[in-house]
């Protein structure tokens, strides 16, 4: 009896320590999960088009069946489908026998009729250009837009009576009760004339790409044209053939000539054009237009070439007339937003400024007239989200918890009444449905992985999870997951810089571990926030897992906390932002648990312009650093977002030249790994190439990789898996387990 009893009891120890070992043993991430198997691949609520009734969104579904996408109807407040607006298998146009393949749709006004996109080609970054096809919802019929070549950014007007596009640098109109189609303009022609999208650096910079926008009565439309004869062309040889392809285009390098930007409007009834007065001066910037809701009237913002101007013009779309109604100086430069909004009164519009220093939301009357400063404090109105009229509230986002956090509040026109909509710590993204009745919530934090909610406006109040993805969150605890911390530090003159770090599971506070820091620096950005940090999170975990610390911190010049902490770096850029990461390595550095002589740090982009002013001007702080695709001379990179830090190179030339890695290649310390894609159309091969030579010519050694075609991301295909081992390795040979010595 007792022997049985002891048996038992032993039996049931063993097997209780089975599972406790079981439970311990987690698996470790690797990077095929991460970038070959998508083990981690997040699950979000995409392509939510809110329907005029805004208590219903449509989106596209697949039909496996019929191997096809429906349009289907949802009802926000349960997430259900209520019905399907459009069975993929009807979208069959004339003379063919099977179903259009579809990428995009569009609603009209009315609900009545869809526009699908289809074969959509991307061209850069935001540019794209597709088959158009209108299906009519009562009839069923499905219309080619046009047989004379792919269109772009085709679009309703609000009377859903016809659609406007661009195609081959001109503008077209087609009226919808006859698919008569009408050319606007004619003079449109290749590295020369754009009517009706942005040129490269508007697309790039300004951050659109359609150049045209309906009058609210659909009378009218207003449109952009760049004259880019004079702006010098880049030439981008693209590889793969016997002989290389040319890929020509006009690419404004600082202190170069830009696009000659106008702004017309097109009358559909009488068919006339009148170009807006924007004034005598051509060397400047129209980042951006919009119509009132006067359908007559059209809002123009005007910057100088430095864009520490701006200017709010009101143009008569019938003269052409404009006066000026709002003004704006800056000592640095003015950024530009999508935020200004004009009221349905016809009286007044809201503009965010960082006039007090922060950014913050002010009334207008529409002769310019301020009214009130509706937002006030010192934390930064992130995103103006827009103005429910009808219960006199506005709807925006902010950093007032935190410059680590996004959050969402209303306020009352009078700037009272405010309220905070979201609690959960961490960073929020809503989509407002139109009628300001209904958010969805897209949120994620340091350690969690993003949720998608359904809440009221008004309130917040949760109505229903759309996506938890708790199958995500089940998965990752399965594998040895180690956490990101926050932390902050001050630099030798007081200034405080937010940063976290990622240590490894067995962290042993009586070691000393390498440090990896990940930068990227630039004005405005932000590396160090509360949220989900996808995969490079994901490959720091296999990084922590091999003994590897993995830190970040914000520097001077970064976003979130004001203009005096973001424009402390205007005419210097790299200067104080290479100070505070090179205090950060030594405060790192100083802690017990790290091995100072084993120090990296690695970027992209402007992260890689850091990397080497890290490896050049540390003095020897990093000991290793991988450069991705990195600007050398900010004299090779574009007028708009060059200039608007560092002034023309004219102007500003010790400014271009002080904080070159260009100029400091013979000071290279420690191990580089340059890496850059020869297809970048954003920050040129060119970069890679001058410091290649300045090193070469330096007498430094460095290893060095290029991607034949591969654009600024680096990506496609298997690249970024490759491109992750091959780092990883060097990591690992030069930071985990040095053999080498420095050269």
């Amino acid at each position: 009896m007792h022997i049985r009893l002891r048996t038992n009891l032993l039996a049931a120890v063993l097997l209780c320590f089975a599972f406790v070992a079981q439970a311990q043993q987690k698996k470790d991430i690797t990077l095929e999960d991460i970038y070959q198997n998508g083990t981690f691949r997040a699950k979000s609520v995409y392509g939510v088009n809110w329907m005029n009734d805004g208590r219903y969104y449509s989106s596209q579904v697949a039909d496996e069946k019929n191997k096809v996408y429906d349009i289907v109807k949802y009802d926000v407040t349960t997430g259900q489908p209520v019905s399907t607006i459009i069975e993929g298998e009807n979208l069959v146009p004339q003379g063919s026998n099977q179903p259009i393949q579809y990428d995009g749709y569009t609603f009209s006004s009315d609900e009545q009729k869809v526009l699908f996109s289809t074969e959509t080609e991307q061209i850069y970054r935001r540019s794209s250009k597709a088959e158009f096809y209108i299906y009519d919802i009562a009839s069923k019929k499905l219309t080619k837009l046009s047989d004379g070549g792919k269109q772009m950014y085709a679009t309703f007007s609000p009377d859903a009576k016809r659609v406007a596009f661009a195609r081959e640098n001109n503008m077209f109109v087609t009226d919808l009760s006859n698919m008569q189609e009408t050319q606007i303009t004619t003079d449109g022609k290749f590295n020369s004339i754009i009517h009706g999208y942005a040129d490269w650096v508007y697309e790039e910079e300004f951050s659109f790409a359609q150049g045209f926008h309906w009058s609210p009565d659909g009378k009218k439309i207003a449109f952009y044209t760049f004259d880019e004869t004079n702006v010098p062309e880049f030439n981008m040889q693209m590889w793969g053939e016997l002989y290389p392809q040319d890929n020509k285009f006009k690419y404004p390098k600082a202190g170069e000539a830009n696009s000659k930007v106008t702004v017309s409007v097109y009358d559909v009834n009488n068919g006339k054009t009148v170009k807006m007065d924007t004034g005598k001066e051509d060397d400047i910037y129209i980042p951006r237009i919009k119509w009132t809701n006067d359908a007559n009237l059209l809002s123009i913002q005007k910057m100088n070439r430095l864009q520490n101007t701006l200017e709010i013009l009101h143009a008569n779309a019938t003269t052409g007339k404009a006066d000026v109604v709002l003004k704006e100086t800056d000592k640095a430069y003015i950024d530009v937003t999508d935020d200004l909004t004009y009221l349905k009164d016809g009286k007044h519009f809201i503009h965010s400024s960082e006039v007090e220093g922060f950014n913050h939301l002010y009334l207008y009357r529409m002769n310019g007239k301020l009214v009130r400063q509706i937002t006030n404090g010192n934390w930064e109105v992130s995103q103006f989200v827009g103005y429910d009229e009808k219960n006199d509230r506005l709807y925006y986002m902010s950093t007032e918890v935190s410059p680590l956090e996004r959050h969402l509040y209303s306020i009352s026109s009078k700037g009272k009444s405010k309220k905070r909509l979201t609690d959960k710590a961490g960073t929020h993204r809503v989509n407002m449905s139109n009628d300001f009745t209904y958010y969805l919530d897209y949120y994620s934090a340091a350690n969690q992985v993003p949720t998608v909610s359904l809440h009221t406006a008004k309130d917040g109040k949760l109505i229903k999870v759309l996506e938890d993805n708790a199958t995500l969150k089940n998965k990752l605890a399965q594998y040895d997951i180690a956490k990101q911390e926050f932390f902050q530090m001050k630099t030798a003159d007081g200034t405080q810089l937010n940063g976290w770090m990622i240590k490894p599971n067995d962290f042993d506070p009586n070691k000393k571990y390498p440090v990896l820091m990940f930068v990227y620096g630039g004005p405005g950005s932000q590396t160090v926030t509360n949220s989900w940090g996808g995969t490079n999170y994901l490959w720091y975990q296999v990084l922590a897992d091999k003994g590897m610390i993995v830190v970040s911190v914000d520097n001077r010049g970064t976003g979130a906390r004001g203009a005096e902490f973001k424009k402390s770096t205007y005419a210097n850029l790299g200067k104080y932002e290479i100070e505070d990461q090179i205090e950060a390595a030594k405060w790192l550095g100083n802690q017990s648990y790290v091995d100072k002589n084993r120090i990296g740090i690695w970027g992209h982009s402007f992260g890689g312009y850091m990397t080497l002013l890290g490896l050049t001007k540390g003095d020897g702080v990093f000991r290793a650093g991988i450069s991705v695709a990195p600007v050398t001379s900010w004299r090779f990179y574009d007028t708009i977002y060059t200039e608007r830090f560092l002034k023309t190179p004219q102007e500003n030339a010790a400014g271009y030249d002080d904080n070159s890695p260009l100029h400091f290649a013979d000071q290279l310390q420690g191990d580089l790994l340059l890496i850059h894609g020869t297809g970048d159309d954003n920050v040129h091969f060119q970069n890679a190439v001058a410091m290649q030579d300045a090193l070469i010519s330096a007498n430094k050694q460095f290893e060095s990789f290029y991607y034949p075609n591969r654009n600024h991301g680096v990506g496609g295909g298997v690249t970024s898996i490759h491109r992750f081992k091959m780092m990883t390795n060097f990591l690992e040979r030069k930071l985990i387990n040095p053999t080498e010595v420095n050269q």
